[in-house]
């Protein structure tokens, strides 16, 4: 009898037409695969939409239903949903569970060509992938998944009944085929080597074993199971395959996995393990190792089960995409349930499992599990019971269950597994290559022992070889393979198994160089691919997003599928500059408000809303959250030929290194954004990024370089921006004539055209140089009208440095102490420690040389968290100062000895007279050098 419906292959209906549009199809699949019994509305919105349904979902729902009952009869409206009103034995899914089920019952009575015969005919009735035309991801998931996973077994039953028959022979090439569709499958291995074996092909018998062995070996870091094993000795000693076990008490089983017997390091985790397993030891513990792939979470698994002793012995499951029903039944048998007494139903088979576990001990090894659902069945329910699951996802909704990240291997232990496996000598005999090669292995287990079982084949081959080899990005994965598995396969597995949205998006984080991210960069959620262990969460970061970082080796891989499947990164990250550009310039913004020279001239108008200080203060830290980002950014967009994007990126960045002292990255990103200004021909780009270089040098003290930047960007622009290095010229003449001259020709430009910042900071800067309180002031009104609270904490420290040194000395504190309060409110750290060395000066001049002493200690501390030497050695300098006003000559000449070691390593030269002149008093105070 012919089934009328199918959805073993594409969709089919039996002297009818099948659905054309996509949706109606799924409707039509959701539908069979539930005959007889109603389908909630609700479910079927789910798959039909693919768990997105819109607003208008259930009237359109019932528009797709009116138009399949003009091509099928007998679909029906019923309480809360439809269902179609059609025998399950015309559907050829019902019809395949139905014979699969007799054909076991078959075979439990002892009938086995019938049982042969029915798995057969079962599995005939497939004619390609179930729901091949079907585009519902949340029915293959819960339908077509399962029903692969009972095609295989069904597969291998019926193969087993025809070795027991004698035809192995005629199941060889069938056989062959399976273990290439599915190279994980241990049983599909046993029973090609039993065919091979039953055929009189020993020797490919011997090879189909190592074939098998080398494939879990570099796929899974896991040798042959015990079936397997037992297959290949059979082999060995040219006997015939046992019949199969009727049932009975067996003993303890065990069916872990052999252990690695190069294992090294993994103590945190070996002893979490046997801890939280004698802690909880009244009922059962649920433990999970989750991590990225290739970390070692079935090695551990299996060496921590080898080490845990149970009166009922230790099961091993494989998980992968398998549905709980399928190795269910491998559990109950290995648990000593005949074949034919398995349930069908998967229900069942969860109620038996439990009963059969509830009063045993075990150790249950559940490796590479998917989600929740799928290890919840599996879990055992007897007190004393250990279940060690491993995942790529933490698997959070798993009750009761704890869980431990695992990482990279640390130091030691990677260089002790790359002893283990390539021999410890020549280890020893390389120790910096040995090094290197774990460095470019990312400390990965996985990828470790590839590369040493490279070096182990190749004994003429030197480490540094090897590590020359790996250096090259273009070419790591291919060295860190053997065969079709290794770092590559085992990325590749994680990748198949995402969504499509998720795996484009993995690919275009593949563009990025940068070693973490945070979600707004692509605007989705990163949590999919976290939760798949293709990325790894780090936490908040100081502006409270969640930042994501990867392996080096997974964003090789990413990158490389990049290529492969879209060509590269120049079109991902083109969509993306435009957003990142306008992110990095709104902060910006709030660091220097009103600043003209970003590519867009933007000035506050006399009524604009002063920013508030929170916003000010959260915008500064999104920058330093982003910083190591942005920095990467700025070269990945050079290298793809987005050079606007480039230098105006790099000119954005500009005052958040001046803010943090962050001189290494403001280097790297100006020289970089001048290659892409000049490459792109952008003159007032490269003028841009000239005068920020020059404010770089000015910083680190180097004034003549700093004038000579000046001097190379005033020829590429003209009007405001040329005034703005005029301005800059200024400071840093070594003449307060010529420094005048260039402060009044500046200022006379911005006042003309309304430049209210280029004004501000002119006033600032003529007032400074002059001491002239009233040109102070008004840069201090300026700032306050442009709403920018750090330009007036710039000017209320010139202001107290001028109070100072004319000897208001309350007037100088209460400007110092105003300025503290605005950096402290902005979080704004290391203009903080420039203030409380002003505060330091005045205290000394108040005649309070241990205060004094206070306020350089503290500044001291910020600029050494930073990592400002500049900033350090005038700390001391000042503590240096204090010391002596209260004769404490040991901390002064301490204090002296340090602040020139950073004068000397910073080639400050009137920096290290200061600190002579300062010694000579030292000197004379205590009579002696230092």
């Amino acid at each position: 009898m012919s089934v009328r419906f199918g959805v073993l292959g594409p969709l089919r209906i039996e002297s009818g037409q099948v659905p054309g549009p996509a949706k109606h199809r799924t409707l039509l699949a959701a539908l069979l695969l539930s005959a007889r019994e109603t389908v909630p509305v609700e479910r079927l919105m789910s798959v039909v939409w693919d768990d997105r349904p819109p607003a208008s979902a259930g009237s359109v729902l019932r528009v797709y239903v009116s138009a399949l009952r003009k091509l099928v009869d007998g679909i029906r409206t019923v309480p809360g949903g439809y269902l179609i009103d059609v025998e399950r034995d015309d559907v050829d899914c019902h019809r395949f569970e139905r014979l699969v089920g007799g054909a076991r019952q078959a075979r439990a009575a002892g009938r086995v060509a019938e049982a042969a015969d029915g798995f057969r005919a079962a599995l005939a009735l497939w004619r390609g992938q179930a729901l091949a035309d079907v585009e519902s991801s949340a029915l293959r998931r819960t339908h077509a998944v399962p029903l692969e996973e009972l095609r295989l077994t069904a597969l291998e039953e019926r193969v087993e009944l025809d070795l027991r028959l004698g035809r192995g022979a005629e199941v060889v090439g069938e056989l062959r085929a399976l273990v290439g569709a599915h190279p994980l499958r241990e049983r599909a291995w046993v029973r090609l080597i039993e065919a091979l074996h039953q055929a009189g092909r020993r020797s490919e018998a011997l090879g189909a074993y190592q074939d098998a062995r080398r494939t879990l070996v570099d796929e899974l870091g896991l040798e042959p199971g015990a079936e397997l094993a037992d297959a290949h000795q059979r082999v060995l000693a040219g006997e015939d395959r046992p019949s199969a076990v009727a049932g009975g008490d067996r003993g303890p089983v065990d069916e872990l996995p052999p252990d690695i017997s190069d294992f090294v390091g993994r103590s945190p985790v070996l002893d979490w393990i046997v801890r939280t397993a004698r802690e909880h030891a009244a009922a059962p513990v649920h433990l999970v190792l989750h991590g990225p792939p290739g970390c070692g979470k079935s090695a551990v698994a299996v060496h921590a089960a080898t080490g845990l002793e149970r009166p009922d012995g230790r099961l091993y499951a494989s998980l992968g995409t398998r549905p709980p029903g399928a190795v269910l039944e491998d559990l109950l048998r290995s648990l000593g349930c005949p074949d034919g007494a398995v349930p069908p139903a998967p229900d069942e088979r969860v109620r038996l499992y439990r009963s059969m576990t509830a009063r045993k001990r075990l150790v249950v090894v559940l490796d590479d599990a998917a989600d929740e659902a799928q290890v919840r069945p599996l879990l055992p329910t007897g007190p004393g019971s250990l279940t060690l699951v491993t995942s790529r996802s933490p698997l959070a909704g798993l009750e009761a269950a704890r869980a431990y990240e695992m990482g990279v291997l640390d130091g030691d232990e990677a260089v002790a597994m790359l002893g283990e496996v390539a021999g410890h000598e020549r280890v020893r005999a390389e120790p910096e290559a040995a090094l290197r090669i774990v460095r470019l292995c990312g400390h990965l287990p996985l990828a470790l022992r590839i590369a040493g079982s490279r070096l182990a084949r190749k004994p003429g081959w030197t480490l540094d070889h090897l590590a020359g080899r790996l250096g090259d990005e273009r070419r790591r994965l291919d060295e860190l393979s053997a065969g079709d598995l290794a770092v590559r396969g085992s990325l590749a597995l994680g990748y198949r198994g995402l969504a499509d949205p998720e795996r484009r998006l993995l690919r275009g984080l593949g563009a990025l160089s940068a070693p973490d991210f945070a979600s707004w960069v692509f605007g989705t959620d990163l949590e999919p691919l976290a939760e798949a262990g293709l990325l790894q969460s780090r936490g908040l970061d100081e502006a409270g997003q969640e930042r994501y970082g990867w392996h080096d080796l997974t964003r090789l891989y990413a990158a490389e599928r990049l290529a492969g499947e879209e060509g590269g990164p120049e079109r991902v990250l083109a969509a993306i500059a435009g957003a990142i550009l306008e992110r990095t310039r709104q902060a910006r913004a709030s660091l220097l408000p009103a600043e003209p020279g970003t590519g867009r001239t933007e000035v506050h108008l006399p009524g604009a809303e002063r920013l508030e200080t929170g916003w000010l203060r959260h915008e500064a830290r999104w920058l330093s959250a982003e910083r190591r980002f942005l920095v990467a950014t700025v070269g990945d967009f050079h290298r793809v030929g987005l050079d606007e994007a480039a230098w105006r990126l790099a000119f954005y960045l500009t005052p958040l290194f001046e803010l943090g002292a962050h001189h290494d990255d403001w280097h790297a990103t100006t020289a970089t954004g001048l290659d892409a200004a000049r490459a792109a021909g952008h003159r007032h780009g490269e003028a841009l990024l000239l005068r920020g270089l020059a404010d770089l040098h000015r910083a680190e003290g180097r004034t003549e370089s700093a004038a000579a930047a000046l001097r190379a960007a005033q020829p590429l622009v003209e009007g405001l921006e040329l005034a703005r290095i005029t301005l800059r010229l200024g400071l840093v003449q070594a003449r307060p004539a010529e420094a005048e001259q260039a402060f009044v020709r500046a200022l006379r430009v911005f006042e003309e055209a309304g430049d209210r910042r280029g004004r501000a900071d002119a006033l600032r800067a003529l007032g400074a140089l002059r001491r002239d309180e009233g040109r102070l002031n008004e840069s201090l009104s300026a700032y306050q009208d442009l709403g920018d609270p750090r330009g007036e904490a710039e000017a209320l420290l010139d202001l107290g440095r001028l109070h100072l040194g004319g000897g208001r000395l309350a007037e100088a504190r209460g400007c110092v102490e105003r300025r503290l309060r605005i950096n402290r409110r902005l979080g704004d750290r290391l203009p903080e420690a420039g203030a409380l060395l002003v505060l330091a000066e005045i205290a000394r001049a108040e005649g309070t040389p241990g205060v004094a002493a206070g306020s350089a200690r503290e500044a001291l501390e910020t600029f050494v968290a930073y990592g400002d030497r500049r900033g350090a050695a005038q700390a001391l300098m000042a503590l240096a100062r204090a010391a002596l006003d209260r004769d404490d000559i040991d901390e002064a000449v301490e204090a002296l000895t340090r602040a020139m070691g950073e004068f000397d390593r910073l080639s400050d030269e009137q920096g290290r007279a200061e600190a002579d002149q300062l010694a000579q008093e030292a000197r004379r105070r205590r009579g002696r050098e230092i």
